[in-house]
């Protein structure tokens, strides 16, 4: 288990290597002029040369990109090219928002989608046609039309819930979660049925299993095999897909945040992208990035633990 353990987390640190490589000359290649946006635009070339010299853009790529590595490594990620902010303060500062956005959705997604799937495996009729309808809509919608939707029925015309806002918890836990309903719904709507789907055909296909039916023709109530025993066998797929949505639904909190003005990382990724702010960016990145290996190594480790054969393979 402790090899197994040490391969997937170093496998994670190869992936975040990797990202960080393809972010950064992404980011150096594809925007241009970033001095002349910090200098202004009536400033001229000695002024603009100035900034280049102090930032390193005049130095080649590859020893700009060594230079950011090597300070990192040492928990430095520099500072925001336009506002002087510590990249670490900017982005620990507003991570607490989005991962309680995010966990707060992949719990609500895992609850109703085990709950679904595992109905519709088990009694067919109404909650299997709902679990289908559910996976459709919840890759034919948008997040963002879903929150939109969601803002208009409940918070302009039923106004049970603010339009737009966040309440810090340590101002008030109730305004808290009055803020953070509506987009917690918006982002987990569009993951339940895939969850769903996934707990549903993973059901079926271990109730047709000769041990099952075995288990039954002796007597076992039907709840206790379901529950104990199918639901158990079950449960390594429908993990690997809540992993999966965890991701869909970080990328998604971008995009939501912003519908409902909630001081996330969405906004200043967003800002910072289109302003080519790299030591921002590169921030941003690798504590997301480094957040998902996590999560990933926690399922991988969760299934190792219900099932020794993933370990083996």
């Amino acid at each position: 288990m402790i090899s197994y353990s040490v391969k997937r987390l170093l496998s994670g640190v190869a992936l975040l290597a990797v990202l960080s490589v393809i972010t950064f000359f992404a980011l150096r290649l594809g925007t241009q002029g970033v001095a002349q946006q910090i200098a202004g635009q009536s400033a001229g070339p000695e002024a603009v040369a100035l900034i280049e010299d102090r930032l390193g853009l005049d130095r080649p790529l590859a020893e700009q990109f060594l230079a950011w590595a090597t300070a990192a490594l040492t928990g430095d990620l520099g500072r925001s090219w336009f506002t002087g902010q510590l990249v670490t303060e900017a982005v620990l500062s507003r991570l607490a928002v989005t991962v309680s956005l995010t966990v707060g959705s992949v719990a609500l997604t895992g609850v109703l989608g085990v709950f679904l799937g595992a109905l519709a495996a088990t009694r067919r009729g109404w909650p299997d046609r709902l679990v289908q309808i559910l996976s459709v809509l919840g890759q034919a919608v948008p997040g963002f039309v879903l929150a939109v939707g969601l803002v208009l029925l409940f918070a302009v015309r039923l106004g049970w819930f603010p339009a737009t806002g966040y309440t810090d918890p340590s101002a008030s836990v109730g305004g808290w979660l009055r803020s953070i309903t509506l987009p917690v719904i918006a982002l987990a709507l569009g993951s339940v049925g895939s969850v769903a789907q996934q707990v549903r055909g993973s059901m079926l296909d271990v109730l047709r299993r000769d041990h099952v039916r075995t288990l039954r023709s002796r007597g076992l109530p039907r709840n206790r095999v379901v529950y104990r025993y199918v639901l158990r066998n079950a449960s390594g797929p429908a993990l690997s897909m809540l992993g999966l949505q965890f991701v869909i639904i970080l990328g998604a909190a971008v995009v939501v945040e912003q519908v409902f003005s909630i001081p996330g990382l969405g906004p200043i990724a967003l800002t910072s992208t289109s302003q080519g702010d790299v030591p921002l960016v590169m921030g941003i990145v690798i504590v997301t990035g480094a957040i998902v290996v996590l999560v990933n190594l926690l399922v991988d480790l969760t299934q190792a633990f219900l099932n020794p054969k993933v370990r083996l393979s």
